[in-house]
């Protein structure tokens, strides 16, 4: 359904090097693709598994801020790589939020969940469903 998604991020540097390691557990490997838009703000393009996920400095010269009932969901392989996801997350500048990584109940059943704040406020979310 979704071709990319791009996020605002305050300090590109930060941000790169942040998603460089916290995609890196869902399987990205090297480094962001760097790219300057035609107004001159600088931009990082993730390219894997057949979608793009992007960072921008905002082009309307405003600051970045994260979107207020706003998530990112991260497909993980396993319960495992939720909790990874999340302290690498930790590790690299991220924040953790709402409750402790681990399985929840739910109305769409059983998922194992994590949820941070990356270095500009964006909410992430890694999720396994078992099948």
């Amino acid at each position: 359904m979704f071709n990319h998604v791009m996020v605002g991020a305050t300090d590109i540097e930060k941000s790169k090097s942040f998603y460089e390691k916290v995609l890196g557990v869902l399987g990205f490997q090297g480094e962001g693709m760097e790219n300057t838009a035609a107004s001159g703000h600088k931009r990082v393009f993730f390219r894997h598994d057949g979608a793009t996920f992007g960072i921008s400095e905002p082009i309307d010269n405003e600051p970045a801020t994260h979107g207020n009932g706003s998530t990112l969901g991260f497909k993980c392989d396993s319960p495992e790589q939720v909790k990874q996801f999340h302290d690498v997350a930790l590790a690299n500048g991220g924040t953790s939020i709402e409750e402790a990584p681990g399985l929840r109940e739910g109305s769409l059943g059983p998922m194992h969940l994590s949820y941070v704040r990356d270095p500009s406020g964006n909410k992430l979310c890694a999720i396994h469903r078992p099948v």
